[in-house]
């Protein structure tokens, strides 16, 4: 049974045509895809895909799962929580989201999605960021730079723009993530955030000696009036690249519009967008790149 094992699945726009974001995404993760031995356990027309790019051939770790409509990702949100078979767990999702394709909002997308957060488990919905996640997992398992040339994902940080936001029950992890990777984090050209958090963020920073004079984040309005929609207009632009939410599934949102929206603006930009959505995601990437030597 492979080490560590990734539920699989992406919509239709993602998985037609020569230059489909699931095709883009296995030519290059293949290696990596190969040496850590991944599971990936597919929902049927993504499986089906897969086959049919003639990738991944006679690979072991891929798995059928039924299609959508047949239970296939209700199965995938069972396993993330550990199924009900001993074996079953599956630790974590690339989910290649097409944001005006519906069913991103059927309960089943909604539930995958929120027990990724619950269970701290990887939930990657931009081509960007399953590529990035792979390179993070290689790593982590001291895989050669030619099958996870991690040194990359550092070496963009200065041409780069990350925003950080949290909910209210979050944001001291965040401040407390925040200051514990702080000069990782200060390798981004520039930083943003949502109103409260960065505030905190910047009182964070002069306290540790940042210039008094200068934001370490640029913060825009608070969640509910508006920043997650600045935000999302930065995207949208390609000015912001990494978007790092620690989110809080367990409160009923009034704004939960303006965060779906932000969401949807992530996945429009699959291709140079990254977003991690929990506490757990955001200390693994730091782990990870925290063993290249910063320079």
């Amino acid at each position: 049974m492979p080490a560590i094992r990734y539920g699989l699945i992406a919509h239709r726009l993602h998985r037609q045509g020569s230059d489909s974001g699931l095709l883009r995404w296995l030519q290059a993760a293949e290696p990596a895809v190969r040496a850590l031995g991944l599971g990936l356990h597919a929902v049927g027309g993504t499986y089906d895909a897969v086959q049919r790019y003639g990738l991944l051939d006679k690979f072991p770790g891929l798995v059928r799962y039924p299609n959508g409509h047949s239970g296939g990702l209700t199965r995938l949100v069972s396993h993330i929580v550990g199924g009900v078979q001993p074996g079953q767990a599956l630790d974590g999702v690339i989910f290649l989201i097409d944001p005006v394709d519906p069913s991103s909002l059927f309960p089943e997308a909604q539930a995958l999605k929120r027990q990724c957060v619950i269970h701290g488990k990887p939930f990657l919905a931009t081509e960007a960021a399953a590529l990035e996640w792979l390179q993070i997992e290689g790593l982590q398992a001291g895989l050669a730079s030619a099958q996870a040339p991690g040194a990359a994902l550092l070496q963009a940080m200065p041409q780069q723009v990350a925003a950080l936001i949290a909910h209210d029950a979050l944001k001291t992890q965040m401040v407390e993530f925040a200051g514990t990777h702080f000069e990782l984090l200060s390798r981004y050209q520039e930083r943003v955030a949502t109103g409260t958090t960065g505030g905190l963020l910047n009182q964070m920073a002069w306290s540790r000696g940042w210039p008094s004079d200068q934001p370490w984040v640029t913060p825009y309005r608070s969640g509910p009036l508006g920043g997650d929609a600045q935000i999302a207009e930065r995207v949208l632009d390609g000015s912001c690249q990494k978007v790092i939410f620690f989110e809080d599934p367990h409160v009923a949102r009034q704004h939960e519009a303006d965060i779906q929206l932000m969401e949807r603006a992530v996945c429009s930009a699959s291709d140079r967008t990254t977003c991690m959505n929990s506490p757990a995601m955001a200390w693994r990437w730091a782990e990870a790149l925290g063993k290249i030597p910063l320079k």
